[in-house]
């Protein structure tokens, strides 16, 4: 590895143990083996990598969110199905509880973002690509063909899903909502929308 990937990878550990705010550039520099200097060349500021290393953190928990995980036989659930809305909330909410620390860390930023505008300028051209990332796991179409509309509407609405899904599961996951009480729930909505019983 370069420094370059030497840096991320340091970042990453540094923000999953100390937080946004507590990582220093030294920090990262001893956890990575580098040197200062090498942060500005690579990254620009201590900033923008902490920013690429937390989004790398929430890529690498989207990559448990697909089913078909280890040890699961891929099941043939129609896209767009309330099977296939189930099939996914059940792996998000398990990814959620096995990923608590980058959650936390994304309350952090949430929490922050006023104290670090250019870190949430950052965060906020981030979070298209993640609503995008989210809608094939769910319509079943690869990611760059997802239509910009289906991403402001379909996306918006999974990334709405799962901010609020975050915060259950990190606050209690005794009491959270799971997959099964999530689809009911949208089942619920589509047939009063339509008028059934």
């Amino acid at each position: 590895m370069g420094h370059r990937e030497d840096l991320l990878e340091g970042a990453k550990r540094c923000l999953l143990e100390k937080g946004f705010l507590r990582t220093t550039a030294r920090d990262i520099v001893k956890e990575s083996g580098t040197n200062l200097a090498s942060i500005g060349y690579h990254y620009g500021s201590k900033d923008a990598l902490l920013v690429q290393a937390y989004v790398a953190l929430v890529e690498t928990t989207g990559h448990r969110f697909e089913p078909g995980g280890e040890g699961e036989a891929v099941t043939a659930t129609p896209a767009g199905s309330l099977e296939r809305f189930q099939q996914v909330w059940t792996h998000i909410t398990s990814a959620v509880g096995e990923s608590k620390a980058i959650w936390l860390l994304s309350f952090e930023l949430i929490l922050q973002g006023d104290r670090m505008p250019e870190v949430r300028r950052m965060l906020v051209a981030a979070e298209e690509q993640g609503r995008s990332g989210l809608l094939p796991l769910f319509n079943g179409i690869p990611e760059e063909e997802q239509p910009k509309e289906v991403v402001d509407t379909e996306g918006r609405f999974y990334q709405t899903l799962l901010q609020g899904l975050m915060v259950q599961w990190v606050f209690n996951p005794d009491t959270a909502t799971d997959a099964e009480q999530l689809t009911e729930g949208l089942r619920r909505v589509l047939a009063g929308v339509r008028g059934e019983a």
